[in-house]
Order: structure tokens, then C-alpha cells, then sequence
């Protein structure tokens, strides 16, 4: 499977994902954590069943706060 991860092409063995497999393939462990699929965006409580798919465009950004 080829997509599009952080707007870099990555390649992995598997034909699909979920977010959560992907999340852990990658080890994107941050707490904080705005994923899109395509543009539309991932509710964390869906994680484990969103699936990624070939050409799939993939954003997993890390949100931090501060002072």
C-alpha cells in the first residue's frame, strides 16, 4: 500500500490500516493528536475503525499548548 503521509509518499506491506495500526506502524504515541483521512477529520473514538487505504492522503498533526 502506498499513501501519503505528512504530504510524504510512504509504503507499507499491509493492503489497508486502521488509524490505530498506523499510529502504532509509525509510533505516533503524542497524546494530542488531529488525524485526516482525505480531508475529513478522524474522531479519536473512531481510531480503531477508520481504515487507510491505497492513495489514501493522510495528516497526523501534534497539537501542543503552552504559555
Amino acid at each position: 500500500m502506498k499513501i501519503i503521509l505528512n504530504n510524504k509518499e510512504e509504503v507499507f506491506d499491509a493492503p489497508q490500516f486502521t488509524v490505530n495500526e498506523l499510529l502504532q506502524a509509525k509510533k505516533f504515541t503524542f497524546k494530542m493528536l488531529v488525524i485526516k483521512v482525505n480531508g475529513q477529520l478522524i474522531k479519536k473514538s473512531d481510531y480503531s475503525s477508520a481504515l487507510i487505504n491505497d492513495g489514501d492522503d493522510v495528516m497526523v498533526l501534534h497539537l501542543i499548548s503552552g504559555g
